[in-house]
C-alpha cells in the first residue's frame, strides 16, 4: 500500500515538473519581439522563434512590430486669422526598440495621439485658413517631423502623417463659397471683355482692309480703263489720220472732170432722197459749168509725176509722221489679251481679299 502511494506522489511529482517546465517556453512570432523580465528585472529581448525563460518567476511582453494606424480625432481648432476650423488625421506608427516602447511610457499608442492633438493645434494655430487649405504637405511634413522627434525616446518611429480633413465652421464656408462665386464672377467678366476687345479690334481690322481693297480694286479698275480708252483713242485718232491721208493722197490727182463727176452723182443721190430741201456746201453754177465742160471741151489737167508725190508729202507731210507707228492686228489682239487677263487676276484678288475682310481674319490679324 506504501509503494503504491509513493508512486503514485512520484508520477504526480513527475507530471508537475513537467508542466512547470512547459511553462517556461516561449514561442515569439515573426513580426514580434518580446521583453524578457525575471524576477522584476529586465533580462533581454527575445527574438522571434522559439525561447526558453525560468518558469513560474519570468514575465514575457511580446510588442507587434508592424506598422500601426492610429486615428487622431477631430477636434476644433482657431485659426491665426480667428477662423473656427476642425481638424483630423491619421498617423502611422512603428516600433523601432521594444525595451523604450515598454518602459519608457505607459502606452506608447495613446500618448502619440495625445502628442498629435496638441502638435496639430499648435501648428493650426499659427497658420491662417487659406494657407491650411492649401499647404497640407507642408502641414504633413512637419508634424511629422515633431511627432518623430518627441516619440524617438520611446523607441517609436513616426513613419506618415496625413491631415485627414479640414472642415471649416458653416458661416466660414459660406463666406468662401460667396468670395469664390465673386473671384468666379469677376474673372468671367474680364474674359468677356477681353472677347468683346479682341471682337472689335478683329472687325475694325476687317473693315480698314475691306475699304484698302476695295479702293484699290477701284484704283486698279480706274487705271485699266484708262488705259483702254488711252489705246482705243490712240487706234481710232491713227484711223482718221490714215482716212484722211488716204482720202488726201487719192484725191490729189483728180480733175476737174473727175470732180464734175462726183458731183453729179452726189446730185442724184439728193434726187433720189424724199427731202424737200437741200443745202449744197459750193455754187451750182460752177457745178453746172463742170458738167458743161466735161460734155464739150474738159480743161487739161497736165499728169502729176513723181515730183507731185513728193510736192504732196511735203504739204501734208510724211505717213509715218502723222499716223506714228500703227499696230498690226496681232498685236492688238495680244495686247487686248493682256490687258483681259490683268483684269481677271485683280478682280479675283479683290474677291478673295474681300471674302477675308468679311469675315476670316488671316494669321496676321490674329496676331
Amino acid at each position: 500500500m506504501v509503494d503504491v502511494v509513493t508512486v503514485g506522489l512520484l508520477v504526480l511529482a513527475i507530471v508537475a515538473a513537467v508542466l512547470i517546465l512547459i511553462t517556461g517556453i516561449r514561442i515569439v512570432k515573426p513580426y514580434e519581439q518580446a521583453i524578457y523580465i525575471l524576477l522584476g528585472t529586465y533580462k533581454r529581448t527575445l527574438n522571434p522563434g522559439f525561447n526558453y525563460v525560468f518558469p513560474l518567476i519570468s514575465e514575457v511582453v511580446k510588442l507587434d512590430l508592424r506598422t500601426q494606424v492610429l486615428d487622431v480625432p477631430s477636434q476644433e481648432v482657431i485659426t491665426k486669422d480667428n477662423s473656427p476650423t476642425n481638424v483630423d488625421a491619421i498617423i502611422y506608427i512603428k516600433v523601432i526598440d521594444p525595451k523604450k516602447a515598454f518602459f519608457e511610457v505607459t502606452n506608447y499608442r495613446a500618448a502619440t495621439v495625445y502628442l498629435a492633438q496638441t502638435t496639430l493645434r499648435a501648428i493650426i494655430g499659427d497658420m491662417e485658413l487659406d494657407e491650411i487649405l492649401s499647404s497640407r504637405e507642408k502641414i504633413n511634413l512637419r508634424l511629422r517631423d515633431i511627432l518623430d522627434d518627441s516619440t524617438d525616446k520611446w523607441g517609436i518611429k513616426v513613419e506618415a502623417v496625413e491631415i485627414r480633413e479640414v472642415d471649416p465652421a458653416p458661416k466660414v464656408k459660406q463666406a468662401m463659397e460667396e468670395q469664390t462665386s465673386a473671384e468666379r464672377m469677376r474673372r468671367a467678366a474680364i474674359l468677356r471683355a477681353d472677347g468683346e476687345k479682341r471682337a472689335a479690334i478683329l472687325s475694325a481690322e476687317g473693315s480698314k482692309r475691306s475699304r484698302i481693297l476695295q479702293a484699290e480694286g477701284v484704283r486698279q479698275s480706274k487705271v485699266l480703263e484708262a488705259e483702254g480708252e488711252r489705246l482705243a483713242i490712240i487706234l481710232q485718232s491713227q484711223g482718221e489720220a490714215q482716212k484722211l491721208r488716204i482720202l488726201s493722197v487719192g484725191a490729189s490727182p483728180l480733175d476737174s472732170k473727175a470732180l464734175a463727176v462726183l458731183s453729179m452723182q452726189t446730185m442724184q443721190s439728193l434726187g433720189a432722197s424724199q427731202s424737200t430741201k437741200w443745202i449744197l456746201p459750193f455754187e451750182v453754177t460752177k457745178v453746172l459749168e463742170g458738167m458743161s465742160e466735161f460734155l464739150g471741151v474738159s480743161r487739161q489737167t497736165p499728169a502729176r509725176d513723181v515730183s507731185d508725190q513728193a510736192a504732196i508729202e511735203k504739204a501734208v507731210g510724211r505717213p509715218e509722221d502723222i499716223l506714228g507707228p500703227i499696230p498690226s492686228p496681232e498685236e492688238l489682239r495680244s495686247e487686248l489679251k493682256s490687258l483681259e487677263a490683268a483684269m481677271a487676276k485683280e478682280q479675283a484678288e479683290a474677291e478673295a481679299l474681300g471674302a477675308l475682310g468679311q469675315g476670316k481674319p488671316d494669321k496676321e490679324m490674329l496676331k
